[in-house]
C-alpha cells in the first residue's frame, strides 16, 4: 500500500547539495538547507559521523553513470535516531549503502532519512566517530572474502595494498578467521598500520619478488586467497603467487586491461571474484554489519583510528574531499553537528 509522504515538522537540515558532476580542479560542495520528508515507518537520524570514501569523491566527479542529480553525497554514517518508532528513538546507529549518495540523498548531511528495517544499533564498544568510519572498507573486505568462500583455518592469505583501508580490514578478518600465514604488500618498505589477531608479514614490492617470497615461505604452496585491492599493478605477481585452486579477489584497478595467461589460469584451477559494493543496498549492508558487530564487541575486530584533525564540519567538506582525493592514508570523517 502506498503511504503519502509527510513533512517532519520542525526539522530542516543542512546538507551538501551537488547539482552536477564536477572536475577535480572545479570541485564545489555547497551546503544548503533541506526540509526533510519521509514515508511513514522511516526513521530520521541525526548524523554524528560520516566518512568520506574515495567512492564518494568519485561520485561527485561523475564517475558513477547511474548517479542521480541533484543529490547529497555520502555512503557511511553513524548517528542517533531522533524520529521514528519508539523502540529506536535515541538509539545510536550505524550503516552504509551503495545507493546512498548515488541514486538517492546520502549521509553528508545533519540528518538522514532511512527505512527503519535497514537501521542497526552500532557496537557498544565503538564511538560514533569510529562507527561512522567502518562502513565501506569493512563491508568491501567482508563481501570479497565471503564471495570467495571465506578464509579457512590454515589458509595462506596475500593482501595487495595491505595498508589501505580495505586491505587492513581484510587482514583483520583473515587473522580473526584463523589464517595460518598472512602476507601484506605495499609498493615500498612499510610496517603494517592496522590491527590483526595474528602475525602479518609486510613485503616491499620495490625490493621483493612477491610470488617467489610467498612460495618460499609456504614450501611452494602459495596463497590460497589473494585479496588484490590495487588491481593491475600486481596482477601478474598475484597470479604467480596463487596456490593451485586458489582464489583472487578484485575491488579496484588502475589499468582496465591486463595481459592474461588463460592456459596458466585453468591449469592452476584459479578463481577470480570481482566485488563492487555499490551494488549492495543499505539493507544488504546492514546484514553485513550485523555479521561484523560481534567481532567489534569482542575486540577481535578494531575500528580505524579517527584523528581529531581529520574530522571536518560540513562547511569544510571541500577540504575533506580534497584530502581523500590526494590519497590521505587517514580516515577522513565529516561531523555535520559541528
Amino acid at each position: 500500500m502506498n503511504v503519502a509522504p509527510f513533512t517532519l515538522e520542525g526539522i530542516t537540515t543542512l546538507a551538501l547539495r551537488v547539482d552536477a558532476a564536477a572536475t577535480p580542479g572545479d570541485l564545489h560542495l555547497p551546503v544548503g538547507s533541506l526540509a526533510l520528508a519521509a514515508p511513514r515507518g522511516n526513521v530520521v537520524i541525526e548524523v554524528a559521523a560520516a566518512s568520506v570514501n574515495p567512492s564518494d569523491v568519485k561520485s561527485v566527479l561523475g564517475a558513477m553513470p547511474h548517479a542521480i542529480w541533484p543529490r547529497t553525497p555520502g555512503r557511511d554514517y553513524a548517528g542517533v535516531v531522533v524520529e521514528g518508532p519508539a523502540d529506536l528513538i535515541n538509539k545510536e546507529v550505524w550503516g552504509s549503502g551503495g545507493e546512498l549518495g548515488i541514486s538517492r540523498d546520502g549521509t553528508h548531511a545533519r540528518h538522514l532519512v532511512m527505512d527503519a528495517s535497514r537501521v542497526r544499533e552500532k557496537p557498544s564498544t565503538l564511538s560514533l566517530r569510529e562507527a561512522g568510519a567502518v562502513g565501506v572498507p569493512f563491508i568491501t573486505a567482508y563481501e570479497g572474502l565471503r564471495e570467495a568462500g571465506g578464509v579457512r583455518k590454515g589458509d595462506v592469505v596475500l593482501v595487495l595494498g595491505g595498508n589501505g583501508k580495505v586491505g587492513q580490514a581484510a587482514i583483520q578478518l583473515a587473522t580473526m578467521a584463523g589464517a595460518a600465514q598472512v602476507f601484506a604488500v605495499e609498493r615500498d618498505a612499510q610496517r603494517f598500520l592496522g590491527h590483526a589477531t595474528g602475525p602479518v608479514e609486510m613485503l616491499d614490492a620495490s625490493a621483493t619478488d612477491i610470488a617467489d617470497h610467498v612460495r618460499a615461505k609456504t614450501d611452494g604452496h602459495g596463497a590460497d586467497i589473494v585479496y588484490n585491492t590495487v588491481g593491475s599493478p600486481y596482477f601478474k605477481a598475484a597470479n604467480q603467487a596463487t596456490a593451485i585452486g586458489g582464489r583472487q579477489i578484485f575491488v579496484s584497478t588502475i589499468e582496465r586491461s591486463v595481459p592474461f595467461d588463460i592456459l596458466a589460469f585453468y591449469r592452476a584451477r584459479h578463481k577470480f571474484f570481482g566485488i563492487d559494493t555499490l551494488a549492495l543496498d543499505s539493507g544488504e549492508c546492514a546484514a553485513i554489519l550485523d555479521n561484523l558487530k560481534a567481532g567489534f564487541e569482542a575486540g577481535s575486530l578494531k575500528p580505524f583510528r579517527v584523528r581529531d584533525d581529520h574530522v571536518y564540519p560540513l562547511e569544510h567538506a571541500l577540504e575533506a574531499y580534497r584530502a581523500v582525493l590526494a590519497g590521505s592514508p587517514e580516515r577522513i570523517v565529516l561531523d555535520p553537528r559541528a
